[in-house]
């Protein structure tokens, strides 16, 4: 069955410069069709609430570093005591960024293309040689679980939970497999920033990287870039009974790795592929560890009455 809300309720107090009211609601959360870390799918609820848009944008955090003289996880050297054993000479400030291939390669080896990079950074989103130049209403990327917690913080805001990030990118349907519908290119028309293109190699995209905000269409709430774009951070730690169906990104889920927390993205990002890592749909989830970066995570705020 799909239904569409037609009703949403008034939004409580004064309109949230840059965000969108969400009203609250039952929905039916996660998915038993896809990876086994989304299952079971299950009745969930949530409150009403406000909600960036589009996700925080360079030109955004940039602000907030202005503001607050805050240093990112990327730009801080790993201290030493929390890698013991690690050699010397790679615990330098940077983080992780995608590379093409030079050919096909086989897709279970999520080091062929990620890269760690020092110097690479949200002012230096490909390593120390670049910039921002262009890319200033492009999502902030290199963002690890500290920078956004501080961020939603100056901004007298908060991270989404699962359910309520979930819940907003369905956008008013039900028990459709994307954010739009049940076809992932409805009449051939791409509604989100995807890989196009034998992955990891080939992109039949002149730009296969992030796009500027709103450049897809907005989903049934007018929210932007809830799908594709890049992964967003939520609030919620990672639990599941279920590991992850594959090593879809550069953190996967490991049961023998260190206990370091992770939190729950959502969205899927640019990188994400019909041929690969398939979860470019709501109820798609992933882990991250909060002492990691890279160059296709970003992140949204919301305010709760």
């Amino acid at each position: 069955m799909r239904e569409t809300r037609s009703d949403p309720a008034i939004a409580p107090g004064a309109r949230r410069a840059g965000m969108t009211w969400i009203p609250g609601g039952a929905f039916r959360m996660g998915s038993d069709h896809h990876y086994a870390e989304e299952a079971p799918a299950r009745d969930a609820a949530v409150d009403g609430f406000w909600i960036d848009t589009a996700p925080v944008t360079n030109r955004q955090f940039a602000r907030f570093v202005r503001e607050t003289g805050w240093t990112s996880f990327a730009e801080t050297p790993p201290d030493p005591a929390d890698y013991p054993g690690a050699p010397p000479e790679t615990l330098v400030a940077g983080s992780l960024v995608f590379t093409t291939t030079a050919g096909a390669v086989a897709l279970d080896n999520p080091g062929a293309w990620w890269c760690y990079l020092a110097g690479a950074d949200w002012r230096h989103p490909l390593g120390p040689q670049s910039s921002l130049s262009g890319l200033w209403e492009h999502p902030v990327v290199h963002v690890a679980w500290a920078d956004v917690e501080a961020y939603a913080a100056w901004a007298g805001a908060d991270l989404p939970t699962e359910a309520e990030w979930e819940f907003a990118a369905r956008g008013g349907l039900a028990d459709t497999e994307f954010a739009w519908g049940d076809e992932l290119s409805p009449n051939g028309k791409l509604m989100a920033n995807t890989w196009q293109g034998p992955f990891p190699h080939q992109s039949t995209k002149p730009r296969f990287r992030t796009s500027k905000v709103g450049s897809f269409p907005a989903n049934g709430y007018g929210l932007s870039d809830m799908i594709g774009n890049v992964w967003e951070w939520t609030r919620d730690s990672w639990s599941t009974h279920a590991p992850a169906a594959s090593t879809c990104c550069a953190e996967a889920f490991d049961p023998d790795a260190p206990t370091i927390p992770r939190k729950v993205l959502k969205g899927g990002s640019h990188l994400c592929a019909p041929s690969y890592c398939r979860r470019y749909r709501p109820a798609a989830r992933h882990a991250q560890s909060i002492d990691s970066s890279t160059s296709h995570v970003g992140f949204r705020c919301v305010v709760r009455p």
